[in-house]
């Protein structure tokens, strides 16, 4: 039996089982350029190298490369993308650390996390919505750029006792941003989103800094927590008040700043409640807008509920990403190449905003097949631009081929339906 020389045990079936996932989940290079395909092209031996020098201590992460992602109004999102080996190892630690960790969360944390999703925590404040009559509606302000690095690494090694998962994660941390033109820029608090290891760190942070607090200090406000976008139920507006109060001290001792105009207290406006001249009655969360809306109940009765729908936000990012596409111009494709580059979105967008307030979804099939409409003109020139034509081509195609497109079979819609 071999004598194991290494300062740490990584075993090569984890780093084996981390390239498996990275791979299968994609995306760009990093710093170094280096895609998944040609990382492939050498696997075994980039592999070996990599588990060389994690279980030897010698591993350094290279600096993350900065990407600006466009979220409205001119503003930016930071990205930070790391290298595919980065990602490797990242997802090597990962997988070590996110089952000591998981035990301890809170059930009503669901960023991230394995078994949970963004529509289980939009359910739930559905749910709590009816129970309740008042929201905090919480924004942390720049919580991935701000997080306290000592903090974390305390927490980090109260749950486990791998020192080599503390060096890394160390190391990460403090690993410099690659700025576009060319800027190497230190870090010394912060964690960037977009590393593979990020969101398990920032639900370990907001664990202590939030979840555990509410749980001592507040457990009769139960609450909804994604990552840092979160939402607390309260019975009056007095306790709204007096609870906000306290969280802004708190983030405050932990080094965080609740946004100045994104954390509101919003009234949960319905039929069963009283009037109230509170002057904020939605919130937006994980891409709905909840807000009073006419409800039509099993026995045909209409009232005012407090429900959730795809917010406008959401709407707009779709349409900016089907212009971008240009389909309009390409009247040299094919209705079935079109149908290929629409669907694979399309279905994300119903699978996600299908399960609240239909209405939109179906406002963004209607859309969709507005864009068919104005593509269909394009191509074929003998359909000029009526309206008539076109609609009545676009119905013979959805009667000949049902299942071309997602949202004509995806979702029950009216749009048009009638033949002209």
């Amino acid at each position: 039996m071999g004598i194991n020389t290494k300062s740490f045990v990584v075993s090569k079936g984890l780093v084996w089982q981390a390239w498996q996932r990275v791979k299968a989940k994609g995306g760009g290079p990093g710093i170094d350029q280096v895609t998944l395909a040609q990382y492939a092209a050498d696997e075994k031996n980039r592999l070996y190298k990599l588990w060389n020098r994690m279980a030897s201590g010698s591993y350094f992460p290279p600096p993350v490369r900065r990407v600006d992602i466009p979220k409205g109004k001119g503003q930016t999102r930071p990205l930070g993308i790391p290298t595919v080996e980065d990602r490797i190892a990242q997802q090597v630690v990962k997988m070590v650390l996110e089952p000591q960790l998981e035990p301890h969360f809170h059930p009503d944390s669901y960023g991230y996390r394995p078994g949970k999703s963004a529509i289980d925590a939009v359910a739930r404040a559905r749910q709590r919505c009816w129970a309740y009559d008042w929201v905090v509606d919480v924004d942390i302000q720049g919580f991935f750029d701000t997080l306290d690095h000592e903090r974390l690494l305390k927490a980090v090694r109260h749950h486990t006792q791998h020192r080599w998962v503390w060096l890394y994660i160390e190391r990460w941390l403090t690993a410099p941003v690659y700025h576009p033109d060319g800027r190497l820029e230190e870090r010394h608090q912060g964690t960037p989103q977009g590393g593979v290891i990020s969101p398990l760190l920032a639900n370990l942070f907001l664990h202590y800094a939030m979840d555990r607090w509410m749980v001592k200090t507040h457990p009769d406000i139960p609450f909804e927590r994604y990552a840092d976008d979160a939402v607390f139920h309260c019975r009056s507006r007095e306790e709204a008040e007096h609870f906000l109060v306290a969280l802004r001290q708190r983030m405050t001792e932990c080094g965080l700043v609740l946004h100045p105009t994104k954390t509101r207290i919003v009234y949960c406006k319905d039929s069963n409640r009283p009037c109230n001249d509170h002057p904020t009655i939605s919130f937006d969360f994980l891409g709905y807008t909840f807000k009073p809306r006419k409800v039509i109940n099993p026995r045909k009765q209409v009232f005012t509920g407090f429900t959730p729908a795809m917010s406008g936000k959401s709407l707009k990012r779709i349409f900016e990403d089907v212009h971008g596409m240009r389909l309009q111009g390409r009247s040299a494709t094919t209705v079935q190449d079109i149908a290929a580059l629409l669907n694979p979105k399309v279905r994300g967008w119903i699978n996600y905003f299908g399960h609240f307030g239909r209405s939109q979804v179906h406002k963004l099939a209607n859309w969709l097949d507005f864009v068919l409409l104005r593509w269909a003109r394009n191509k074929y020139k003998r359909l000029g631009r009526s309206n008539r034509k076109s609609r009545r081509f676009l119905n013979q195609l959805r009667a000949q081929h049902p299942y071309l497109f997602v949202h004509w079979y995806g979702i029950r819609i009216d749009c048009m339906r009638r033949a002209v």
